[in-house]
């Protein structure tokens, strides 16, 4: 596969500082430090405790580096990748304090990123052959959304919005505040302009007529059977784009893939993603 495009450097850097800041607040590491010389050096191996697919890796491996310049690491599986249980998926060398201050924080990173890339692999290769693409949604960790959804992407998975700024998706709480399906795309419509779809999300049958007439691009049928979203989409009939959300699960995900949907979201790719077990094994010194 193609490599994702991840978040800036600059937002990495401040990912990691603010996580080694919580480890060293400011004393440092009082194990390492004490039994290690600034002058030793020493090599690991990140390895795969577990077979699963990567993401983060250079992102993860960034923190030795900004501990001390002088370590120096080489990718063996890159994002995207599947690794098999004991693989090693990368190797860093250098100051032995760096490598052991920062292990922690790099395994964190690298576990949880490629939990949700192995998670979303999982469930993309369950609805292969439906024409259904996975998407996730906003359910992410505060501070950690691009790198959760760049994992989404390494997992083979798409991206729903980033965010309220960058897509227009008026909820049942919208249309209660303005009064109707066609009130709430009236006013969107009248501020967003021409160029910004609009999604509208519906939970019964007979709201679809309405939000087809308003002109909702995209239609969101939420918490809905596979068999009441077959019946949606044959009502769409193509007039919007169908998106199903809402408790969809491994186990449902293929019946809901050939209700004959465009796009399933699942937020549980992000909220519930079990972290990949990886480790770091030190060389002897």
């Amino acid at each position: 596969m193609t490599l994702p495009t991840g978040p800036p450097t600059a937002e990495i850097d401040r990912l990691l500082a603010h996580a080694l800041a919580e480890d060293l607040a400011g004393a440092g590491d009082l194990t390492t430090d004490a039994m290690f010389d600034a002058a030793d050096v020493a090599t690991a191996h990140i390895v795969a405790r577990e077979p699963g697919r990567i993401a983060g890796v250079a992102m993860a491996l960034r923190v030795f580096t900004l501990l001390d310049p002088a370590v120096t690491s080489s990718i063996l599986i890159n994002d995207g990748e599947d690794a098999a249980r004991g693989a090693a998926i990368a190797e860093v060398g250098g100051p032995t304090r760096a490598l052991l201050t920062g292990e922690r924080t790099c395994l964190n990173l690298l576990g949880h990123l490629s939990g949700i890339a192995t998670a979303t692999r999982d469930v993309v290769a369950l609805i292969a052959g439906t024409g259904a693409r996975i998407v996730d949604t906003r359910k992410t960790t505060p501070g950690l959304r691009a790198f959760e959804k760049y994992a989404v992407r390494c997992g083979g998975g798409g991206n729903h919005r980033f965010g309220l700024h960058d897509a227009v998706m008026i909820k049942d709480n919208h249309i209660a505040a303005a009064g109707s399906i066609e009130a709430a795309v009236a006013v969107v419509r009248a501020n967003v302009g021409h160029m910004v779809k609009i999604e509208v999300e519906v939970d019964q049958h007979d709201q679809i007529a309405a939000a087809i007439e308003a002109g909702a691009e995209v239609i969101l049928l939420d918490n809905m059977t596979p068999q009441e979203l077959a019946a949606a989409v044959a009502l769409i009939g193509g007039a919007a784009l169908t998106e199903a959300s809402g408790g969809v699960t491994p186990q449902t995900v293929r019946a809901v893939a050939e209700s004959g949907v465009d796009v399933i979201s699942m937020g549980a790719l992000t909220h519930s993603a079990l972290r990949l077990d990886v480790a770091m094994d030190m060389e002897t010194i």
